[in-house]
C-alpha cells in the first residue's frame, strides 16, 4: 500500500476548510503512486465494469517523474472495431463518498505522459473527465462538463453545459474562428447539450475541430496566451479548477506545467432532472472501441479546496 503521508500544511487547510463550511465533505487527497495499491489518503480506486474490463492498472517504476512511482494505464481492444455503442476504459475514480458537491468549486492535479506511439487518427480519446452524478431513471447521455482530450494527435480542452440558443449561428464550418469574440461550439440541440473548444496544443489547425462550427457567447474564454503541451513532449502537470455552472456562474481555470491556460466562464455544466448533487472526476485512457492498445502514465494526484495544494511553484489566480 502506498504510504504517501499528507503533510501538516495540508491537513490544516482541510481543518480551515471545514470551519468555514466551504466543502463540508471534501477532504485533501493525495497519491504520488509509489507503492503496489492505491493510496488510503488519495481516495482512488479502480471502478470494475465490462468496459473497464479493457483496461489494465501497473504500479510500476520503470517510468516516473519524480523516481519513485507511477501508474501505468492500458486499454486493448474489447468491444470489436465496429461497435457503436461500446467503449474501452481503464479510468481511475474518486470514491463516491468523497466528492464534491456540484455547487462548490475544487483544485485537482495530476500528471500525464503519453506512452509511444501517441495515437494520432481520428477518433475519440480522453485523458481526464470531470462529470455530475447520473442518479437512477434519468433519462439522457451526458458528456463531461470539462474533459482533456486527444484528436488526431493533438491535445484539446472542451466544456459542456445545457444548450443555448446561440446569438451568431453564422459559424464558419472549420472552427475555431469565432471572430467576434465568441467561443467554438459544437449545437447539439436534440440532447439539451453543446461542447465548446476551450483549449487546444500549438499543432492545432483551422481544419481540427469541424465539429465546433457555431460560436456562442455563454461560454467565454480568457485565454492567457500559453498553449497546452504536445502530447509527445514528456511529463505534463496539469492543475485544474472545476465550479460548474449551468445557470451562468461555472468558473473553470486550466494549468499546464504551472503556467496559466485558459479562464472559462459562464454556463459549464447540466442541469436536468435525474442528475445528482455531487461533481466527480475521473483520469485514465478512454476511447471508443479500436483495434489496438494505448498507454498513458499518470502521476502526482492532488485534490484540494485551496489553490495552494495543487498549484505548488505558481501564483494562484484567485483566494
Amino acid at each position: 500500500m502506498n504510504t504517501t503521508i499528507r503533510s501538516v500544511g495540508l491537513a490544516a487547510a482541510f481543518c480551515m476548510c471545514c470551519q468555514t463550511g466551504a466543502l463540508a465533505n471534501s477532504d485533501v487527497l493525495i497519491d504520488s503512486f509509489d507503492g503496489s495499491d492505491f493510496s488510503e489518503s488519495g481516495g482512488l480506486y479502480y471502478k470494475e465494469n465490462f468496459e473497464q474490463s479493457a483496461g489494465r492498472v501497473e504500479f510500476q517504476k520503470a517510468v516516473t517523474r519524480n523516481g519513485g512511482g507511477a501508474l501505468k494505464l492500458s486499454i486493448k481492444p474489447l468491444c470489436g472495431a465496429t461497435a457503436r455503442s461500446c467503449s474501452e476504459r481503464a479510468e481511475i475514480w474518486e470514491k463516491p463518498e468523497l466528492r464534491v458537491p456540484y455547487d462548490q468549486g475544487v483544485w485537482y492535479g495530476f500528471a500525464v505522459k503519453f506512452a509511444d506511439p501517441v495515437p494520432n487518427d481520428d477518433h475519440r480519446y480522453l485523458i481526464a473527465q470531470w462529470k455530475r452524478e447520473i442518479e437512477p431513471g434519468a433519462e439522457g447521455d451526458f458528456s463531461p462538463f470539462f474533459a482533456l482530450r486527444l484528436r488526431q494527435g493533438k491535445l484539446h480542452a472542451t466544456v459542456e453545459t445545457n444548450y443555448v440558443a446561440p446569438t451568431n449561428k453564422t459559424g464558419d464550418g472549420v472552427g475555431p474562428n469565432c471572430t467576434t469574440g465568441g467561443t467554438p461550439v459544437w449545437l447539439r440541440p436534440e440532447t439539451n447539450q453543446m461542447r465548446a473548444l476551450v483549449a487546444t496544443d500549438a499543432a492545432w489547425g483551422p481544419g481540427d475541430g469541424p465539429l465546433f462550427n457555431t460560436c456562442t457567447n455563454a461560454i467565454k474564454v480568457i485565454d492567457h496566451g500559453n498553449k497546452l503541451p504536445a502530447p509527445g513532449s514528456g511529463w505534463i502537470d496539469f492543475a485544474v479548477y472545476t465550479k460548474p455552472g449551468p445557470d451562468g456562474t461555472g468558473h473553470i481555470e486550466l494549468y499546464a506545467n504551472g503556467k496559466p491556460v485558459v479562464t472559462v466562464k459562464g454556463h459549464i455544466g447540466h442541469a436536468d432532472r435525474g442528475l445528482g448533487k455531487n461533481q466527480y472526476f475521473k483520469f485514465g485512457p478512454y476511447r471508443a472501441a479500436h483495434t489496438t492498445e494505448w498507454t498513458v502514465y499518470y502521476d502526482d494526484f492532488r485534490r484540494s479546496p485551496r489553490c495552494a495544494d495543487v498549484l505548488a511553484g505558481a501564483p494562484c489566480p484567485m483566494q
